[in-house]
């Protein structure tokens, strides 16, 4: 059965002043919640916090990280297994692999690599990479986006910890594109599928393809203005995963506004019912 986990992205403004704001995606432009100040937490303390709410796992986005020194890292390390929780990803939030423009794509290549001994330091299971950018017509594009994941999974590899991509940004934007990306790459990549990122009328089509791929699911619930999420589309996406099989975790991702612990705990009843 699959089990409880969560991204930090469900606690950003949770996590510090710097996150309070949330984006529109349509104008790219920052939205300030007219909530009063949330509680702050730690990333520190958050494992144990998780922990005891009964979660398993935990996947941390990179600019989360308030610190990357060694005392640091072996903290949060420490944290996770005091906790006794998983630190299942590392999401890296940036960087085009697929780049054309060669200086850019390597310059990325070296920033992923630097986030990968940070994600080893840490205690990290996996690192999440972008695939890019690019046009997912693009079959140069994806080309390349394969050998950079062959070095960077070779480069992980040997420090004990795997990466995987995500249908996440235009390249894997399309359910194909994410396979062709195992297929180029073997068991050395694997794959996350969130609810949300693919669109229009063949999303459900889509996730039926790429979710028995996945060694992770981002549970994004579609939600309303208050935080409320469209239940019969988000129960929809689990009876896909249920079909498939799928055992690995159920990341709860809750990017609405209000309060984000509340809305975090209306997507876990939504998920309940197919956890273990």
């Amino acid at each position: 059965m699959p089990f409880l986990s969560l991204t930090s992205w469900s606690l950003h403004r949770n996590l510090g002043p710097l996150h309070w704001t949330r984006w529109d995606k349509k104008t790219r432009t920052q939205i300030t919640d007219t909530q009063e100040e949330p509680e702050l937490i730690s990333l520190l303390e958050l494992p144990a916090v998780l922990a005891k709410k009964g979660f398993k796992s935990l996947e941390v986005c990179h600019f989360h990280f308030p610190d990357t020194s060694e005392a640091y890292l072996q903290g949060l390390k420490h944290s996770f297994m005091e906790a006794g929780l998983r630190f299942y990803t590392l999401l890296i939030e940036y960087g085009d692999i697929s780049s054309s423009d060669e200086f850019r794509r390597q310059s990325d290549i070296v920033w992923i690599k630097g986030w990968i001994d940070i994600a080893a330091r840490s205690g990290a299971e996996r690192v999440r990479v972008i695939a890019g950018y690019a046009d997912p017509t693009d079959q140069e594009a994806l080309k390349r986006s394969v050998n950079a994941f062959r070095e960077l999974s070779h480069y992980a590899a040997a420090k004990g910890v795997r990466v995987v991509t995500e249908n996440f940004h235009s390249l894997t934007s399309i359910a194909d594109n994410c396979l062709a990306l195992l297929e180029g790459c073997g068991e050395f990549l694997g794959l996350t599928s969130d609810y949300g990122n693919f669109k229009g009328p063949e999303k459900y089509g889509e996730l039926t393809k790429t979710i028995p791929r996945s060694e992770s699911i981002h549970a994004k619930a579609q939600t309303n203005a208050d935080g409320y999420p469209d239940e019969a589309e988000f129960i929809r996406c689990m009876e896909i995963a249920k079909q498939a099989g799928y055992e690995g975790p159920i990341t709860l991702v809750f990017d609405g506004s209000g309060d984000m612990w509340e809305g975090i705990e209306r997507v876990r009843k939504l998920a309940a019912p197919y956890l273990k």
